[in-house]
């Protein structure tokens, strides 16, 4: 909250916050999540995988986006909005995992991660994705 309200007073358009550890099947963390999304209210809830890890990251997502169901205290849970791949550069013939990740969800890969810093955000490129799922 605070963050949000410096944001506010400096004309800040975007704050991000990293809740990085917040594994989806530990309950506890989770549960703070999802209360943290619910006193919040952001524009968006972004789900950021490691687009390596191929299926696994699908199967984070499902049990990420089932977990903030699960631990909210809404009628309306309030689920992920988009998804952001990181390493996307390095995924070769993984790439299929990227589109599972949209059709599961429903929701679009809205940035690709290229290498370490906010400069290395993308849009996806569906182009490059569709090539390279021809070569596989």
């Amino acid at each position: 909250m605070e963050a949000i309200a410096y944001a506010r007073n400096q004309a800040f358009d975007v704050v991000l916050v990293d809740t990085a550890g917040r594994m989806q099947d530990n309950a506890p963390l989770m549960t703070a999540l999802a209360k943290l999304i619910a006193v919040n209210m952001p524009d968006l809830v972004l789900f950021v995988g490691e687009a390596l890890v191929g299926n696994e990251a699908v199967d984070q997502l499902v049990k990420f986006n089932q977990a903030l169901a699960d631990h909210s205290m809404s009628d309306k849970p309030r689920l992920i909005d988009g998804i952001v791949l990181t390493k996307f550069d390095t995924i070769d013939d993984k790439v299929g995992a990227a589109i599972s990740m949209t059709y599961i969800t429903g929701q679009p890969i809205v940035f690709v991660g290229t290498g370490q810093t906010y400069n290395d955000l993308r849009s996806l490129n569906a182009r490059a994705v569709v090539s390279a799922l021809m070569k596989a």
